[in-house]
């Protein structure tokens, strides 16, 4: 059965989109904190040419990212300040003017999984393709929309029965948004959207059960 074309936006500068795929056959997608840890790394290695991050959640068989498109000329000299060398194929392509934006960042998205993918069936004498093809992406075109995401990606881990509290989750940005430390997130963009950190909190607070509870969901 044919995906909805909303799971399969398009990438647009300055696009806010929320970024999820699961395993195949509900397989595990991490078996250790190691496997996360380099989950994120390479994530970064991969993307944050083209991405900035809001959030993010890692599940057992499934991930969220909510990422918004950086600028276009941002893109283009951050690839030319790379070595001729260093460059991907997708990359030269891209500065050629042969591919667009939009499949600049799915080729970045599918080198990612590919390269995890490759490391976790070597770290596991594993064959076979780990994620569910294509992975989906939907645009976030509204602002009500937008709040939503940041506490279902965060609700997540609750919802999942994974855990009770989603405070205590410690594979989300949850901690990392109230937090004092460096972080490659949008953390005060984020705190800024919903006013302050106690706005942030209270939001999250006055939601979560509407999303644990109910039957939505933003992952079919």
């Amino acid at each position: 059965m044919p995906i909805p074309a909303k799971y399969l936006a398009d990438f647009d500068e300055h696009g806010i989109y929320h970024i999820y795929n699961r395993t195949n056959n509900q397989e595990k997608l991490f078996l250790s904190d190691e496997n996360r840890y380099f989950f994120l790394k390479r994530y970064k290695e991969y993307l944050s040419l083209y991405l900035d991050t809001f959030c993010w959640c890692l599940l057992p068989n499934h991930f969220h990212f909510l990422i918004r498109v950086i600028s276009l000329k941002d893109i283009t000299a951050a690839i030319q300040n790379k070595p001729f060398s260093d460059r991907s194929l997708t990359e030269k392509r891209f500065l050629e003017k042969e591919i667009t934006l939009s499949e600049l960042i799915e080729q970045g998205f599918k080198r990612f999984f590919q390269s995890y993918s490759l490391a976790f069936n070597k770290m596991y004498t594993r064959k076979g393709n780990l994620f569910y093809k294509p992975f989906k992406r939907v645009a976030i075109d509204k602002q009500s929309h937008f709040t939503q995401a940041i506490i279902y990606i965060h609700a997540s881990p609750v919802k999942h029965g994974i855990c009770k509290d989603f405070t205590t989750y410690e594979w989300s940005s949850w901690r990392s948004l109230l937090s004092g430390r460096e972080t490659n997130l949008l953390r005060d963009e984020v705190l800024n959207w919903f006013g302050d950190k106690a706005r942030f909190i209270n939001a999250h607070q006055e939601m979560i059960e509407y999303y644990i509870e109910s039957d939505i969901s933003i992952e079919d």
